[in-house]
């Protein structure tokens, strides 16, 4: 037996205990009653005039949730995959496209943007998370203009909530630790503040393909965050510090017995954030009130793929004034200001370590060279609402910016929302988003190739900066329809995304050419052609019977590009459908919880290798499990993740030998892991 079979078994043995330790409970009929907890609901936030989906609490708990990347399973909408198999960065699809085209925001704050991407994911602890808020297609000008795809906004526990502390503990089989730690406390009745702590590890040197490389990087992270809010009747203000240390090791594993040169893969990430949030009530009557948010970031990054390094720091500072208020039964404005700004030092370059090997970044225009690039972006806005009632909502948004890189342009957007009953609400959205694409920063994992980077075309002095503009379309119809004494929820949706401007990685330009593999490389360019996405979702919810519910839901997706010298294709490693069904069961007293997640991916293509007899992958099925016993003030969770054991049979192309062309460990397209199990705890005093 091995030993990651073997510490499967001994963490799914570790239920037994705990239900005896549950029937004795349910035996001895000495219950107290626990205290009255209010819990977010998760589903559709049918108030919003945004097509919103909600992912409160309840929903984090049904997982393992140990970080910002794994709290989508059981979510149909968005998905989340490894961006290469080496280096263990993650990436999110939404609306059938990368999460590059996603605005994240932290507590409605832009963040996590340009080098922090790759690897932001791993940013945000679980255990931190109140809510996360996905809506999708153009949303809210009061934002910016970046929202192409949807917004993601985290929202943290908060300083204001109930006094007290609470901790997490994880290990799973394989080998990682984790360690989680908040606490709250109120100072006076309006002043309160908090402290989070997060720590993770994992250095073990495992390979279970036996390809000679790690399957998952060794990972080694240190996160905190103070936090602390004032809270009156006319004024509310927060403020927040995060540090953050990352360390990641992959690359072939102690036991690689090809004879090769060593190639080892290094990250290290140092970020530093700080908000400060206020807001001023002018008039409660008719929610006048004043806001200024501030945030201001450090991420600085150094990166090494065998004898090549890439560093990158950005500093990013970001201001938004905003104003808002009711005039009127019907009508509601808000107006503001924003300035954001981003600076880039950045050095692609060959490691100082001896040998004659090939650069990844050999056609780099400034390799070797420490340059700094930098956007200014100010911007204003105005967005009115026109509200009747809980009938008919609609919301119109304008903003006009100005880049010192791209000039000046205008960002509408607008949204309805028609109830004509409780039974059905209606949405339909448009609107425009425009990004600022940094080809090297945000594409770090595609340096776990042998292929070399080019930008072609269109760029900002050299840098690597590319602009992208699309237009976003959506429709969507929310139905609760009473089935005997429950109601069934049932979603349908529609998204359409055409991109005016848009950065392509055109990975074969050469083999089309006809140009020999040691030429080959990662070409950026400014799109020349149509590139679109058509997405279309259905998804149910119903409580069957108390304390059970189950979710079913089927998303098509349709995602071109056009491509030099190959032409119009579907969008390389992009499943063109998904199937999802999760259940839960709670038990009367809501001492067990027991969930249940399959998904069914479908298939898709990989790079277009002309030269290769493998042009698609098929499609595939994981499931997942977790049991949660609940106690007074603690509860114990155990589960698996991908129980079918299915895994890409060889994710690396070329591992015998990364130092030539054909190494390529960026064609990720299924679980790189089997079956995993997991076991945790979750304290509350």
């Amino acid at each position: 037996m091995t030993i990651k079979k073997y510490l499967i078994l001994h963490l799914l043995l570790a239920l037994l205990p705990l239900m005896a330790m549950a029937q004795e409970d349910s035996l001895s009929g000495n219950h107290e009653l626990r205290e009255v907890v209010v819990k977010s609901k998760n589903g559709k936030a049918n108030y919003r005039t945004e097509n919103m989906e909600l992912i409160g609490k309840a929903e984090l708990f049904r997982a393992a949730c140990c970080n910002l990347g794994e709290s989508f399973v059981a979510n149909p909408s968005v998905d989340v995959s490894y961006s290469d198999a080496a280096t263990g960065a993650k990436q999110i699809k939404l609306l059938g496209l990368s999460g590059t085209y996603v605005q994240m925001l932290t507590e409605n704050i832009p963040n996590l943007r340009g080098a922090a991407i790759p690897y932001s994911l791993g940013y945000i602890p679980g255990t931190w998370m109140q809510s996360i808020q996905v809506s999708k297609g153009a949303s809210s000008v009061k934002n910016g203009y970046e929202s192409t795809t949807g917004q993601i906004n985290i929202e943290f526990a908060k300083p204001q909530g109930t006094d007290g502390v609470r901790g997490n503990a994880y290990f799973d089989s394989n080998m990682k630790v984790e360690g989680n730690a908040d606490a709250s406390i109120h100072l006076t009745d309006k002043l309160s503040t908090s402290i989070l702590l997060h720590y993770e590890d994992r250095q073990t040197d495992h390979d279970g393909n036996g390809d000679g490389f790690m399957d998952m990087p060794k990972q080694r992270q240190y996160n905190a965050m103070w936090r602390m809010a004032y809270v009156s009747p006319g004024w509310i203000s927060q403020l927040a510090i995060q540090g953050l240390k990352d360390e990641r090791q992959s690359g072939m594993s102690h036991h690689h017995s090809s004879g090769v040169q060593h190639y080892g893969i290094e990250q290290a990430t140092n970020r530093y954030t700080l908000m400060w949030k206020n807001g001023f009530t002018i008039n409660a009557d008719r929610n006048e009130s004043v806001a200024l948010m501030l945030h201001g970031s450090i991420h600085d990054a150094k990166n090494r793929f065998g004898y090549d390094q890439y560093d990158i720091k950005q500093t990013n500072g970001y201001a938004q004034f905003m104003y808002e208020t009711d005039f009127g039964e019907y009508h509601n404005l808000a107006t503001g200001a924003s300035l954001n700004y981003d600076r880039y030092n950045e050095r692609p370059s060959e490691s100082p370590l001896e040998g004659d090997f090939p650069t990844r970044m050999a056609s780099s225009p400034f390799k070797g060279d420490k340059r700094g690039s930098s956007e200014t972006v100010s911007g204003i806005y105005a967005q009115y609402t026109y509200k009747l009632g809980d009938k008919f909502t609609a919301m119109a948004g304008l903003r006009y910016d100005y880049s010192n890189l791209w000039g000046s342009f205008v960002t509408p957007r607008l949204h309805l929302k028609y109830s004509p009953s409780s039974v059905i609400t209606l949405r339909a959205s448009a609107g425009k988003g425009y990004r600022t694409a940094n080809a090297w920063a945000e594409n770090v994992p595609l340096m776990a190739s042998g292929r070399q980077f080019r930008c072609d075309g269109e760029t900002n002095n050299g840098f690597g900066f590319f602009r992208e503009e699309a237009w976003n379309y959506g429709i969507s119809a929310n139905l609760n329809i009473p089935v005997g004494e429950k109601s069934l929820e049932l979603n349908a949706e529609y998204y359409y995304t055409d991109f005016l401007k848009q950065l392509v990685v055109s990975v074969d330009t050469e083999v089309w050419q006809g140009i020999p593999a040691p030429n080959r490389a990662f070409h950026f360019s400014q799109l020349h052609g149509t590139s679109y996405s058509h997405t279309v979702q259905i998804d149910a919810t119903y409580p069957f019977f108390e304390g059970f519910s189950a979710t079913a839901a089927f998303r098509y997706n349709d995602a071109r590009t056009t491509y030099e010298h190959i032409g119009l294709k579907q969008r390389p490693l992009t499943s063109k459908y998904k199937g999802l069904l999760t259940l839960s069961y709670k038990t009367p007293m809501e001492l067990w919880q027991f969930d249940v997640t399959g998904q069914l991916n479908g298939p898709g293509h990989f790079y277009y290798l002309a030269d290769s007899d493998l042009t698609t992958y098929p499609a595939f099925f994981q499931l997942q499990a977790q049991i949660t016993r609940e106690f007074r003030y603690f509860s114990i969770y155990a589960g698996g993740e991908n129980l079918t054991n299915y895994k890409i049979k060889n994710p690396i192309i070329g591992a015998a030998n990364p130092w030539q062309p054909t190494f390529d460990a960026t064609q990720v397209w299924g679980p790189i892991e089997g079956a995993m199990a997991y076991i945790g705890v979750r304290v509350k005093i």
